[in-house]
């Protein structure tokens, strides 16, 4: 991490880079002041916020970031992140750097100090443009909340109170791309098209559900997968290995296997469908904290108290097969495949996200089979 030479200051205003362990506690608490009296925000757990900012996450082998806190009359009043991606700036070459984690209480000149403060390090790293939110890049949570206010956001989705859009957009930040989330029933009746291309291509398509005995091996089918899956999706950066190695290490210990399905044309791994039970329904009353007693409530609810909402996280269709009805019939197997568990488990609703706003044919199979749209985010961008 790297540091400003000094502080940002606006009368009774000031920005503070975070320098220590001590800031970083501060920056991953400014939530917890925004959000007072929000119902629908669920509290992040702080260790594992602690973890994502470390040295640990390997997104920081090809990345540099900046933090800050906003203080008025010595009390935290907002946050916000500069990252610059150096796999983005390799593979787009569009001087593109990154604001996220942006928390602010509802006022302008500190959403401007803090914009600002943020604009102005990326400009020292050459940037010209900035886009976000990204907490921290395009595989995390990303996008600003500007539909949905009213329910809670799913895990790895954010949350944000109504007045960021307003106050982002008076400073010359304009929408770039809209994120979708959709709400899908599992137990929903099958439409007559899944039906029929089922039936036609079934023959040629095999699903199973990943093998913690070969999990290495199968960790490498999904990212690639992924990754070709994604490839020409706007603003798409691909897994490196040792991220998608940290996620799959994660997922093992959180999703039973059959959470995780891979379907094969003529033997050939061709999609992938990633579901996780939806842990903020778990968490959302320890106020962030698994200690003392944290631990205790947030298994048992795991393991022994059914969840009723899951969200898929991960879905792809290899390129070779996607605009035609094979790539159809392998969106349709996958997530009847994954839909199986997850109602045995009790899920009632899953959310599907995120779905890029101009994704028409992943828009229209989740439409097909009763998904509807509850939720919008937004993400922005700005010449500097």
């Amino acid at each position: 991490m790297t540091f400003p030479a000094k502080h940002a200051h606006s009368g009774e205003l000031s920005v503070h880079p975070v320098r220590n362990q001590q800031d970083l506690k501060r920056f991953i608490r400014v939530p917890w002041s925004i959000y007072a009296g929000d119902h629908s925000w669920i509290p992040p757990l702080l260790f594992e916020r602690k973890e994502h900012m470390s040295a640990k996450n390997p997104w920081f082998r090809h990345a540099e970031w900046q933090a800050w806190v906003a203080f008025r009359k010595g009390k935290p009043v907002g946050r916000i992140s500069a990252q610059v991606n150096q796999l983005h700036l390799e593979r787009f070459h569009d001087d593109t750097g990154f604001f996220g984690f942006l928390e602010a209480s509802d006022d302008p000149d500190t959403f401007r100090l803090l914009l600002e403060t943020a604009c102005d390090w990326l400009r020292k790293q050459g940037i010209k443009r900035v886009r976000g939110p990204f907490n921290f890049s395009i595989n995390d949570e990303c996008g600003l909340l500007v539909e949905g206010f009213d329910t809670p956001p799913s895990v790895m989705m954010g949350h944000a109170r109504p007045y960021y859009a307003d106050r982002i957009e008076a400073l010359g930040y304009s929408k770039v791309r809209d994120l979708l989330a959709y709400w899908v029933h599992p137990d929903f009746v099958t439409p007559r098209v899944m039906d029929r291309l089922l039936a036609k291509k079934s023959e040629r398509i095999t699903v199973s559900p990943l093998r913690r005995s070969h999990l290495k091996e199968d960790l490498l089918v999904l990212r690639d997968l992924f990754n070709d899956a994604w490839a020409n999706n706007w603003g798409f950066v691909p897994f490196t290995r040792e991220e998608f190695d940290e996620l799959g290490r994660t997922l093992v210990h959180l999703v039973d296997e059959d959470y995780i399905q891979i379907a094969s044309v003529d033997g050939k791994p061709a999609a992938m469908i990633v579901a996780l039970p939806n842990l903020n329904e778990a968490a959302r009353d320890l106020n962030g904290r698994l200690l003392p007693l944290g631990w205790v409530k947030l298994l048992w609810r795991l393991k022994r108290h059914k969840l009723r909402s899951g969200r898929v996280t991960l879905m792809g269709v290899r390129q070779e097969y996607q605009n035609s009805t094979l790539g159809m019939a392998l969106a349709y197997m996958v997530i009847d495949a994954v839909r199986r568990p997850l109602i045995t488990n009790g899920i009632e609703e899953v959310e599907m996200s995120w779905i890029l706003e101009d994704n028409t044919n992943m828009r229209h199979i989740l439409e097909s089979i009763g998904g509807k749209a509850y939720k919008r985010y937004r993400i922005y961008q700005k010449d500097i």
